[in-house]
């Protein structure tokens, strides 16, 4: 067997992989829509103090860190982004816990292909693939559901707002009112911003900070809508009222454009999963003759231009469905 292509076609391999991977990740989350808030973000996270608290509260996460943690932030790339991503779960997991299921499926999945009889290039591929992919779709996966629980609920939290502010109450009172009242994510971030707000934070930095955390352009509007509304004056009972309504109507647009696109998404996964599903399974019954794959030049081309065709598919079918609002 001739190295050469057996190496191009473990490579194709992996590289259609990580293109499925992309092609069925979904949707990108409101790209247009945190462009057009960068400015005004930054604007409002420049001043001296916020900058030299949130200084302060990085050394002390540092400090707080466990050695597994430190160990697995030198060997992840960019762990503080990996940090955010974890921290915007709701769960406890740090760091060291991913790095070390990353690691440990990684190993799992290529000891199960080599116990398997299967090649070391290809084993390798495929370990490292599954390792790295899987964690972090599950992270992705519990980001997403925890996002759409916290957008869900974010309406009524802001009409409990207006109807505090109403009844004469102070915004900041208001919001301990939703952190105590309102179930899920939305009262766990509320009640964030109430305590850092309690230990001397001012309330554009702790939902400055809440709003990078959850990186949703729902709590961006409201961030945003105070801090003009601080600044220039008006009703703000009125304009949170306006804001609920509009955050409604977005959610339903996304409501539609869901079911419009469920059967083409359902499609795109059936057909992208379905030829490695067959593979494995006729490798699992006879894996002799799924050898014949890795041996004869033929079947290797013949199954990387197939991977590279159905890697296409993918892609298109990911552009048709992907919609922004």
């Amino acid at each position: 067997m001739e190295i050469v292509p057996f190496v191009m076609m473990c490579a194709g391999a992996f590289l259609v992989l990580v293109m499925l991977a992309i092609a069925f990740s979904g949707p990108s989350a409101a790209r247009v829509g945190s462009r057009r808030l960068t400015a005004v973000k930054t604007r409002l996270t420049t001043d001296y103090l916020t900058q030299n608290m949130e200084a302060q509260v990085r050394k002390i996460s540092m400090g707080r860190a466990t050695r597994m943690d430190l160990t697995m932030g030198r060997i992840l790339p960019n762990p503080a982004l990996l940090q955010k991503r974890l921290a915007m779960t709701g769960k406890d997991w740090t760091v060291g816990k991913y790095g070390m299921a990353t690691f440990g499926l990684a190993a799992f999945v290529g000891l199960l292909l080599a116990l398997k009889g299967a090649p070391v290039l290809l084993t390798l591929f495929v370990a490292l693939f599954v390792g790295i992919g899987v964690p972090h779709a599950v992270v992705g996966f519990f980001i997403k559901r925890r996002i759409a629980k916290f957008t869900a609920k974010f309406p009524d939290a802001i009409e409990l707002l207006v109807r505090g502010l109403r009844s004469g109450l102070p915004i900041t009172e208001t919001m301990g009112v939703v952190g105590q009242e309102v179930e899920g994510p939305v009262g766990e971030e509320f009640r964030m911003v109430s305590d850092k707000m309690k230990i001397g934070r001012t309330m554009d930095a702790a939902l400055q900070e809440t709003s990078d955390r959850l990186g949703t352009p729902e709590f961006q509007f409201f961030v945003i809508t105070i801090a003009i509304q601080r600044e220039t004056g008006g009703n703000l009972a009125e304009t949170l009222a306006n804001l609920a309504e509009v955050l409604r109507k977005r959610g339903q647009m996304k409501l539609k454009i869901k079911a419009m696109s469920s059967e083409s998404k359902a499609s795109a996964y059936i057909i992208g999963a379905l030829p490695f599903i067959v593979f494995g399974l006729i490798w699992y019954i006879n894996g002799g003759y799924m050898q014949n794959f890795f041996i004869d030049e033929r079947l290797m081309v013949a199954g990387g231009g197939g991977m590279v065709w159905m890697a296409i598919g993918a892609f298109i079918m990911r552009q048709m469905i992907n919609f922004e609002i």
